[in-house]
């Protein structure tokens, strides 16, 4: 069976990918940017097809010639404001798609919770998807789910950080709002078993672990699991306001403000199974809330982490520092070059290695302050972290900014900022052996968005410049001290 997949950049198109091969599928990857997957260890073995979800020729072109697909587009990373509308268009569009090439069937990954209940737009958008999907002559298997745990997803990650950060848990309402999680592992299995099933009916099924737990039951059991004393709970009728509540959480945890307020407004509907799962896949076979979020911590100790949430949020037509339509605009730029004795690989290996717990190599107390302020006024900070400690892939999340390029052979790496400056910003290293020895070139780009982005840039440079040298010069040292201790190694 052929099937395509969208949101194979995302968290779970991500990892849903490697076990359909495994099963033996062909696999093709619609994606606005087939780029952000040419590092992905599976990418030789998928085909991929460049579509915008809402371009209605461009996704026919992408299921044409498949059997069934995976719908795994959500909006609201990319338009936080817009996406009800966006969801509509993407899902309008693929569904009539679906029918004019023949697909089996169509299975899509949407939002537990009851109409009846008020819905948030989140929730009522993503049950929405499912029904214009259904709509169309494609059997639809709809599967609801509600928070889904494993390394890197979204909704771990904020249990993760509010534990672990906030030594006393201030309980705004939605901390009593019940759950009904469900591990990674079992949502991977259930989707390709979805597509597997023969059969021309629609279907829609909820899907759960057999726990249902409160928001601050999760947060209390994840202290016990990851070893912290468990938190004090102090309630705080204040944080009822859904602002308020989405600022609080926004500092707490690696969210931006504008995915965060949807997120916590879904947090007020009870999200538990209420109609049948799929056969063989009833809550008490699966596994406990515990069990996911050993494994997951588990994955992250080992270096493991497949995909994470933030992959997938992402600012399409952002600029490169290349784009012709910039050629007009200034750019203010900081070029350091170093050259080193240790060999270009090391020095790459240096450069990879920015970033997450090994820092920026200078002045990290001055990074941090720029990270926490950055969550001051809504951007994303420094708690978005990184996927692995050496590894990187075009796309991915390091920090406050983005992978944009990076090639190990070439030894090229490109990051793009996402905290809040006025303008847009890049740093980036290229590295090459000349007579001279191997030589970093390491260049800061901004492009200043009108007066007040030149002020910024004018005034953070007696700060930026020190903060430049000194890293690519401590780049180069490490590097260099690598290649010492590995040649002692070989000796």
């Amino acid at each position: 069976m052929k099937v395509v997949v969208t949101g194979a950049t995302g968290y779970v198109g991500g990892r849903l990918v490697p076990r359909l091969l495994e099963r033996g599928f062909e696999v093709r990857c619609m994606t606005r940017d087939p780029n952000r997957l040419r590092l992905d260890p599976w990418r030789q073995h998928v085909e991929l097809v460049a579509a915008d979800a809402t371009n209605r020729e461009a996704v026919l072109a992408a299921v044409q010639g498949c059997d069934a697909a995976f719908y795994l587009i959500h909006a609201m990373a990319e338009s936080p404001k817009d996406f009800p509308e966006a969801d509509r268009l993407a899902a309008t569009a693929f569904r009539d798609a679906a029918a004019r090439v023949g697909l089996r069937r169509l299975v899509y990954l949407g939002g537990l919770g009851s109409p009846h209940d008020g819905l948030s737009r989140h929730l009522t958008s993503r049950q929405e998807v499912g029904r214009i999907l259904a709509s169309g002559a494609t059997p639809v298997t709809e599967l609801r789910a509600a928070v889904i745990i494993g390394s890197g997803s979204i909704s771990f990650e904020v249990i993760r950080h509010l534990t672990e950060i906030l030594p006393i848990m201030l309980r705004p309402r939605w901390l009593r709002t019940r759950c009904q999680p469900i591990a990674i592992r079992d949502v991977l299995a259930i989707l390709i078993a979805a597509v597997e099933s023969p059969g021309n009916d629609d279907h829609v099924y909820d899907i759960g672990g057999p726990d249902i737990l409160t928001y601050q039951e999760m947060m209390q059991e994840y202290a016990v699991v990851a070893g912290l004393r468990r938190r004090l709970v102090i309630p705080m009728p204040v944080l009822a306001s859904t602002r308020l509540s989405a600022y609080f959480v926004g500092m707490s945890t690696p969210l931006p403000k504008t995915i965060v307020r949807p997120l916590i407004e879904s947090l007020r509907n009870d999200v538990v199974v209420t109609r049948a799962s799929p056969p063989g896949f009833e809550p008490e076979t699966l596994a406990g809330y515990r069990v996911a979020v050993e494994r997951a911590l588990a994955m992250i100790s080992h270096d493991e982490v497949e995909t994470k949430w933030s992959d997938a949020v992402t600012h399409p037509g952002a600029p490169l520092p290349t784009d012709p339509v910039w050629s007009g605009a200034k750019v203010e730029a900081d070029r350091r070059i170093v050259i080193s004795t240790a060999p270009p690989e090391d020095v790459f290996w240096a450069v990879s290695r920015i970033g997450g717990d090994a820092g920026y190599y200078a002045m990290n107390g001055a990074w941090r302050l720029r990270g926490w302020f950055d969550r001051l006024i809504g951007g994303v900070g420094l708690r978005r972290g990184r996927r692995h400690p050496e590894e990187l892939r075009p796309g991915e999340t390091l920090d406050f900014f983005r992978v944009v390029d990076v090639d190990p052979v070439r030894h090229r790496l490109l990051l793009q900022a996402e905290m809040k400056v006025p303008g847009t910003a890049w740093l980036g290293w290229t590295v090459d052996d000349t007579e001279e020895g191997t030589r970093l070139i390491q260049s800061a780009r901004f492009i200043p968005r009108g007066l007040i982005g030149r002020i910024y840039w004018w005034v953070l440079l007696p700060f930026h410049a020190p903060i430049f040298r000194l890293m690519a010069r401590r780049i180069v040292r490490s590097a260099e001290r690598r290649h010492r201790d590995r040649m002692a190694s070989a000796g």
